[in-house]
């Protein structure tokens, strides 16, 4: 779902609640990619045959592929989250994440927004 459709649903502060989780979660993937790429190479052996070697090494690769993965998606997400969050404070009354999302506009990647306390208008890049 787009960020003005949640926005629109849920609230802004929902919105950054889901993202700052959807953002923990891929770092939580990485931790468990890690623990596989130790894993495999716990498991690696030079006595081992070749099949084997060959099996463990796809597995590793395939943990540090998901890994670098989960990484730059958790990185994304929080920064994103954080970029938008600190724009969400009304510059007239400094109330914080209390507005109404009025007009997007898809081309610029900007939401323009009214404060529900003093009605002050304002964009949020995105």
């Amino acid at each position: 779902m787009r960020m003005t459709q949640v926005i629109r649903r849920h609230g802004f502060r929902k919105w950054y609640e889901r993202e700052l989780i959807q953002s923990h979660l891929h770092l939580v993937l990485l931790l468990l990619a890690t623990l596989g790429l130790l894993g495999s190479a716990e498991a690696y052996e030079r006595g081992a045959s070749p099949l084997e070697q060959v099996w463990i090494g796809l597995c590793a690769a395939a943990s540090a592929v998901i890994g670098l993965w989960a990484l730059r998606r958790y990185l994304y997400l929080l920064m994103h989250a954080e970029q938008v969050a600190h724009q969400a404070q009304c510059p007239a009354c400094q109330t914080y994440a209390r507005w109404t999302l009025i007009d997007e506009d898809e081309g610029r990647q900007r939401l323009q927004v009214q404060c529900r306390q003093c009605k002050h208008r304002w964009h949020i890049d995105c």
